[in-house]
């Protein structure tokens, strides 16, 4: 018989005592603030005055661990990152966790460590949340619900409405990585090459961006389906067509190399701490400067423009030829966040 505090019980989702174990001996001491510490209903807190973002998020990936993070870094950065890109700054988060039962409780601390250390780099708290355990075989392993809140940052008006002809594209680093990353750990390939996710909270960076550069226009997360179907979706919804340089996309060259062996395009793996910015063309050199020379993204470029159409998006290939790229069909990479 498994020890109570060796592995997730069903008893430890029944709200009684094994609950009230698991809250204050493995939750409470890493997610503990002011807030949380009440136990309440319901989360009460000040709000900034002004216009407020709030998103929602689900995280099943498989894998739960992989090179560059797990599922609870996955679930702080993800929705941080979706309020970040969309000129929030992240204040809050909830965390709701349905946990397999048998799941050893080392991992259970592990991914609750690894959410805390990303709670503190994007500079959030986890204000409320619940746990609900299911019998075995009726989950796998952990799912993470997380729903961020924050407020939007004085002058930031992102937006579809706000892309205009003649602005620039700019990503701020390499392509694929996690998407990547989760089918190598998946399938257990051994490739001989370190490949590694790029899982990170982009708030640190979107902050700085928006109160320095008035002329950025729209700011998407690269995540599923990568920068082609995320492209797609922004020319259909703003009414332009992207044009994008094939020579000018970052990609990791051992993330070419293996997508090349195994018939990938690494235009539509997923990103986890990746973004793409349209910006007034008078200011996106600058943009790509900064995010080069002060914030450490070394391999951000400009990568194509903006063009007055209905939608379409084409990239310029390497040797000179123009390919239309549309949204990812099917689910060649399931379960990647």
């Amino acid at each position: 018989m498994d020890r109570n505090d060796d592995v997730i019980l069903l008893s430890h989702g029944d709200g009684g005592l094994l609950t009230h174990r698991l809250l204050e001996k493995h939750f409470l001491p890493s997610f503990d603030n002011t807030i949380l510490s009440g136990l309440t209903d319901a989360a009460t807190f000040p709000v900034e005055q002004g216009r407020m973002a709030l998103t929602t998020d689900s995280f099943v990936v498989d894998p739960i661990f992989f090179p560059g993070g797990d599922i609870g870094k996955l679930a702080v950065c993800g929705t941080v990152n979706d309020l970040a890109v969309s000129g929030a700054k992240p204040m809050f988060l909830t965390a709701s966790f349905i946990i397999e039962e048998g799941l050893p409780m080392a991992d259970l601390e592990r991914i609750i460590g690894s959410m805390a250390r990303a709670c503190g780099s994007a500079g959030v708290s986890i204000v409320a949340g619940d746990t609900k355990v299911v019998g075995k075989g009726q989950a796998d392993k952990i799912f993470i619900n997380t729903t961020g809140i924050g407020y939007i940052l004085p002058g930031a008006d992102l937006g579809y409405h706000s892309i205009r002809p003649g602005d620039l594209v700019i990503v701020n680093g390499p392509l694929g990585n996690h998407g990547l990353t989760i089918l190598i750990e998946r399938e257990a390939f051994k490739f001989g090459v370190k490949v590694e996710s790029d899982c990170a909270p982009l708030n640190p960076v979107t902050e700085r961006l928006l109160a320095r550069f008035k002329g950025i226009r729209f700011m998407r997360d690269l995540t599923r389906g990568g920068l082609a179907t995320n492209a797609k979706e922004t020319a259909l919804a703003s009414g332009v067509d992207i044009l994008l340089d094939e020579t000018s996309i970052p990609v990791d060259e051992s993330v070419r190399g293996v997508t090349e062996l195994l018939g990938l395009d690494p235009l539509y793996l997923a990103n986890e701490g990746k973004f793409l910015i349209v910006a007034d063309a008078s200011e996106a050199p600058a943009i790509v400067h900064c995010l080069k020379e002060d914030m450490g993204s070394g391999d951000a470029a400009l990568i194509g423009s903006i063009r007055p159409g209905k939608g379409d998006v084409c990239l310029t290939t390497v040797i000179g030829g123009t390919r239309r790229l549309n949204m990812l069909t099917g689910a060649p990479l399931p379960r990647i966040c």
